[in-house]
């Protein structure tokens, strides 16, 4: 570990300069509040992984916020092995997305997420998420990132439906109960099996940490916010799908102390000695 430690943040949406649907500027801002709060503390920033191999030389932990950008070629095989010789990686919500691709299904067009390298280095895979909803999260694993947290939280979020690459080897840390994605036709993204559902046939996983070589990753699908849009269904219940105008500005779990609380100890987790 370097004598300051140091972060490398990444925030951004696809294509460059875009905030895909989050307010970024919100995300990144409270994000150096906290990296910022934990002093001495140097922090790099960034909006995508372009040049990554440049910036991970030096840095004890990497923090993700992402709509799109995603490591590819020498960036994402950069990140594999800064990982093997021991460095920590927090992702949070869209990092396990990337690139989608349109493609004509029982007449109309829609989008599915395409797999790619960066899904393996990083452990999971975005499938969809049902519109913005109210769900209960429990905290099944201990961690240092859940440290202290309550052992069940209610959040106002996107519910991630991630896949994991290698469920043995991923230590599950969230939890949330969902039977079937209640995503009304032509709502967010296709995919041909629902791989997030695990074999009790109800959970599926919000966030898991992975050992990777002597580095770790933990991956936390929470954390949507967004600037103004327009009118958006609003999931009360999965099997009710009612619709009211979305709030100007939503920031949901980023303005709640368990979330803060869960963010700082990804902080910690990630500067402590190896």
């Amino acid at each position: 570990m370097t004598t300051t430690p140091r972060a490398h943040l990444i925030t951004g949406g696809f294509p460059p300069g875009s905030t895909a649907g989050h307010d970024m500027d919100y995300a990144r801002l409270r994000l150096l509040q906290e990296l910022r709060a934990k002093d001495p503390f140097a922090v790099t920033v960034a909006n995508d992984f372009q040049d990554l191999e440049r910036w991970l030389p030096g840095t004890d932990l990497l923090i993700t916020y992402v709509a799109g950008p995603y490591p590819t070629g020498t960036g994402n095989e950069a990140l594999s092995k800064w990982l093997e010789d021991g460095g920590r990686w927090f992702a949070l919500h869209g990092t396990s997305g990337g690139r989608a691709i349109k493609i004509e299904r029982d007449g109309r067009t829609v989008k599915q997420m395409v797999k790619a390298e960066h899904h393996q280095t990083l452990g999971c895979f975005f499938l969809n998420h049902p519109p913005l909803c109210e769900f209960r999260v429990s905290v099944t694993g201990n961690h240092r990132v859940t440290r202290d947290l309550p052992e069940h939280f209610t959040v106002r979020d996107e519910l991630y439906l991630i896949e994991l690459q290698d469920p043995d080897a991923s230590h599950v840390l969230l939890t949330t109960e969902l039977a079937e994605d209640p995503s009304p036709p032509g709502f967010g993204f296709v995919y041909d099996e629902d791989t997030s559902l695990q074999p009790n046939g109800i959970t599926r996983v919000l966030g898991y940490a992975r050992q990777i070589g002597r580095g770790e990753i933990v991956y936390v699908g929470l954390g949507h916010c967004n600037v103004a849009r327009p009118e958006e269904p609003i999931v009360a219940d999965p099997e009710m799908i009612s619709r009211r105008p979305a709030a100007p500005v939503f920031h949901g779990v980023w303005e709640t102390k368990t979330f803060a609380l869960l963010v700082q100890n990804a902080i910690a987790w990630g500067i402590e000695e190896r």
